[in-house]
């Protein structure tokens, strides 16, 4: 019944409404007002303000609702350790994912754990790093691959490789034939095919630019990787894409910059002090195994790549 009565309570916190609370909630109007009454009457306050159009929160109610927010969370997690099967013969993984990640990472990553757990259900999601932050907060995901540049006293960092960005071009692209590095300045030249700003990679794009005070000759925008990558292979186009990418796309070339973007950290990413499944413990069992010693192992080189072409032009 008290899980009832929180579900009820967020529901019209969130609707400001009680009739649209009740379609999201599929009940009658009715039922839902007389549960909160009765909510009402057994916190011994009103928690909801119903003078005006809009359904409030009073300050009685704002009060209660973060901690019935909590304690939904806490349940939640409590009902997916009941369902727990400690020999994996059934179970659930939800993991969030950077964009990037999907053209490299992912592929293998889901393959290699599919064969091992085939009982195991994988929900795999996209998401911005600001997404994944929120989306851990609300127990909405159980883990997510992104980057270590996340900051938040609620979530568990875990290093994972470096990864760095680099010019990408394909087909008949002048940059395909170029051996050495190129120089920051000479970006301002090439037509560039960039991902939209909704993407943390051209955050760091971005930034390279106005630390080298170049005006980007940006051509295209696109809010999705597998575009970019079919519009850089007519050749007519290059783009700035993670270098790791060219472990699975070896058709395209991959051409350092002089000086190179700064490494990033890639992590593994969590919510502190939640309850862990051992579906999810084993995923991240899994990525960490191939990563040191897998079919994922090796990724710090495409890192290293750019620094060695450009001391190897300057010897």
């Amino acid at each position: 019944m008290l899980l009832r009565h929180i579900r009820y309570l967020i529901a019209v916190a969130e609707q400001g409404n009680f009739t649209r609370a009740a379609e999201t909630l599929r009940v009658s109007q009715p039922a839902l007002s007389q549960q909160i009454r009765q909510l009402e009457s057994d916190l011994g306050g009103q928690l909801f303000d119903r003078s005006g159009r809009v359904v409030r929160l009073t300050d009685f109610g704002v009060a209660y609702i973060e901690h019935a927010r909590r304690a939904l969370l806490d349940l939640e997690a409590g009902r997916r350790a009941l369902h727990d099967v400690r020999d994996l013969s059934r179970g659930h993984v939800r993991v969030a994912v950077t964009p990037t990640f999907t053209e490299y990472l992912v592929g293998p990553l889901v393959g290699q754990f599919r064969t091992l757990h085939p009982a195991i259900s994988i929900e795999m999601t996209e998401m911005s790093l600001e997404a994944i932050e929120t989306a851990l907060g609300e127990d909405q995901i159980d883990l997510a691959i992104g980057f270590s540049d996340l900051r938040s006293d609620d979530v568990d960092i875990e290093p994972l490789f470096a990864e760095r960005l680099t010019l990408v071009a394909g087909g008949a692209h002048p940059l395909t034939r170029v051996s050495g590095a190129v120089v920051a300045s000479q970006l301002a030249d090439i037509a560039l095919a960039l991902l939209t700003s909704n993407f943390v990679s051209r955050g760091y794009v971005d930034d390279y630019f106005r630390a080298h005070r170049i005006k980007p000759k940006i051509s295209l925008q696109v809010n999705s990787i597998s575009a970019v990558l079919k519009i850089v292979r007519r050749g007519e186009i290059a783009t700035i894409l993670p270098g790791a990418m060219e472990r699975e796309h070896r058709d395209l070339s991959y051409v350092p910059l002089d000086p190179p973007f700064p490494i990033r950290t890639v992590a593994l990413l969590r919510r502190r002090h939640a309850y862990r499944t051992v579906a999810s413990t084993e995923f991240c069992a899994l990525l960490r195994n191939m990563l040191s010693e897998g079919e994922l192992s090796g990724l710090d080189t495409f890192a290293a790549k750019s620094a060695d072409v450009i001391r190897r032009q300057e010897l």
